[in-house]
């Protein structure tokens, strides 16, 4: 089992070794030939190489059978141009990837209840996996950019009225049938060992590619005659889920709907630090926690490192088969919060501890555990 790690930049350098810890614990408890090498992306790698995602970086993660991230990105780097932002890389080491796919599953640990800012009866039980489409989309399109007047692509589409000014910016939001095909397929192969019920957010009423989308998902949605399948508008789905998330089983959407849709999960989970992620559709797989390089805390041992460990949980059971061991960590992420909790979800009753203790102590009852 050969691993990639890409720490990279703010809390990634923090959250990551504890995830190595946990790595190693599994290594030991199963005896297991694990390979990690690491490699630079985002901001220090543009510090070192001048880009946020060197050809060192590339050749690594295509050489290796799984890549762990970190988190990208911090206000050092914010006055670049775009395409020279730390971003960048995390967009392109997806693109090298292939990884179409991205699966963020929303899940309320019953110990983790009080946490959430929502009542008790409305998040208890609440399990949702969202499939974000990843490498297409408004994202990706072209053209875009800010351009002068005159040198504007579309110049052609608008009135004189329409671009007075000097300058003007644009993102094109395209997809393909074959894209949304391959996505869709994802999202109701998942649904099929859940629940059996897919939702496929869009805004189909005002945008023609998101209502190109529901037609192509309708499509879909005949080879699988067991999953029931339902569309909302992606500004009543932002509502929905905090009003009533226990509807949702499977979430189907857009790169930009799916990257803001996914955040505000966490508000049920009561954090971001909770919420892992796996990037699948190509031979690789990669994994990385839902949240950001949070420069505010980067260096103080605050961050929580549980989504970076649940998606180290996410990579034995996707890339290397072995579900009985993302089982584990979840077994013990589940027996640790019962009495320990990281300062973004901590509650009365319970122990506050560190970033780095709490990687002690997940990979300690790893061990411990039968």
């Amino acid at each position: 089992m050969k691993i990639a790690v890409l720490p990279g930049d703010g809390i990634g350098k923090e959250i990551i070794p504890q995830a190595i810890k946990v790595i190693n614990a599994i290594k030991e408890k199963y005896s297991l030939d694990i390979e990690i090498e690491y490699g630079d992306i985002g901001g220090e790698a543009i510090d070192k190489y001048g880009t946020p995602f060197p050809e060192s970086t590339k050749k690594l993660v295509l050489e290796a059978d799984a890549t762990l991230l970190g988190a990208v990105g911090g206000p050092k780097w914010d006055n670049l141009p775009f395409e020279k932002r730390p971003e960048r890389g995390l967009l392109a080491l997806r693109k090298v990837l292939k990884t179409f796919a991205n699966l963020r599953p929303a899940k309320v640990y019953d110990e983790l209840v009080s946490a959430s800012t929502l009542k008790e009866d409305i998040v208890k039980g609440v399990d949702i996996l969202v499939i974000r489409e990843l490498t297409s989309g408004i994202y990706f399109g072209k053209p875009r950019g800010v351009f002068e007047i005159e040198n504007f692509p579309l110049r052609e589409y608008y009135s004189e009225d329409e671009l007075k000014g000097n300058k003007v910016g644009i993102n094109t939001l395209k997809y393909t049938d074959e894209e949304i095909t391959r996505i869709a397929k994802v999202a109701f192969e998942a649904a099929r060992k859940r629940n059996k019920k897919v939702t496929s957010v869009d805004k189909a009423n005002v945008l023609e590619a998101t209502s190109f989308w529901r037609e192509v998902v309708e499509q879909v949605s005949k080879d699988y005659p067991d999953v029931e399948l339902n569309h909302m508008y992606v500004d009543n789905a932002a509502m929905q889920l905090l009003r009533w998330p226990k509807q949702f089983d499977v979430i189907l959407t857009t790169n930009m709907f799916g990257d803001i849709i996914s955040d505000e999960a966490a508000a049920l989970t009561g954090s971001l630090g909770m919420l892992p992620s796996a990037s699948l559709g190509g031979e690789k797989g990669l994994y990385e926690p839902v949240h950001g390089s949070a420069p505010d805390i980067a260096g103080k041992d605050l961050a929580n490192p549980i989504a970076t460990i649940n998606s180290v949980g996410m990579m034995f059971n996707y890339t290397f088969n072995r579900p009985d061991i993302e089982a584990l960590i979840d077994k013990a992420v589940r027996e640790v919060l019962k009495e320990y909790r990281t300062k973004d979800i901590y509650s009365p009753g319970t122990k506050l501890v560190s970033c780095s203790q709490m990687g002690d102590l997940i990979s300690r009852r790893i061990l411990d555990l039968n």
